[in-house]
Formats: C-alpha cells, sequence, structure tokens
C-alpha cells in the first residue's frame, strides 16, 4: 500500500510542477503582458472546452453502461419469473400427485377421505 501513496505523491508532484513551469514559462515569455494575457485566454477556453467534451463523453458512456445494466436486468429478471412459475407448477403437479397417492391409500384401506 505504501508504493501506491508513493506512487500518487509523485504523481501529483510531477503535475504541480509541470503546471508550475508552464506558468513560469508564461510569464517569463518574451511577450507583452498583453500578449500573454490573450494566451492565457485562449488556452483557458481551449481547456474548458476540452473539458466539457471529455465530461460529455464520460456522462455517454455512463448512460450507455446503466442502459445495458437495466437491460441485463430486465432480461434476468424475466428468466428468474419464468424459472418460478415453472418450479410452481411442478410443485402443483407433485402437491396434487401426493394428494391423489394419499387418497388412493385411504381408499384402499377404507378410511374416510377428505
Amino acid at each position: 500500500m505504501s508504493d501506491r501513496d508513493e506512487f500518487g505523491a509523485f504523481l501529483v508532484g510531477f503535475v504541480v510542477g509541470g503546471l508550475t513551469g508552464a506558468v513560469v514559462a508564461l510569464l517569463f515569455a518574451p511577450q507583452s503582458g498583453e500578449e500573454t494575457r490573450a494566451l492565457i485566454k485562449d488556452k483557458s477556453i481551449e481547456l474548458r472546452d476540452q473539458a466539457a467534451h471529455t465530461a460529455e463523453e464520460a456522462l455517454a458512456r455512463a448512460e450507455a453502461v446503466a442502459a445495458e445494466a437495466r437491460q441485463r436486468a430486465d432480461e434476468l429478471a424475466k428468466v428468474v419469473r419464468e424459472r418460478a412459475t415453472e418450479i410452481t407448477h411442478e410443485v402443483q403437479e407433485r402437491g396434487k400427485g401426493a394428494l391423489e397417492a394419499v387418497r388412493k391409500t385411504k381408499k384402499d384401506s377404507g378410511a374416510p377421505t377428505a
């Protein structure tokens, strides 16, 4: 578990270091402040659009998985209902057979039947 913690810390440090380096590069670039602000604005709009697109894709995938899970659950419920009906009929037939056997035994022995 400690390896995962170390890797997570490394990954966070790597991302933070990369972002810090990008900000420092933008601030010390040989551009005017206005050009740098325009560049930052354009990049932030681009990142926002990418994030929105990724979120839409993730939502679409989640909806597809949910629909598939719902379909599988419906199919499974149908199979369970069919099997329960089969078992019910089987138990009823066995019960009828047992009742008839009891009645026949009572009839043969001369006992009154129910």
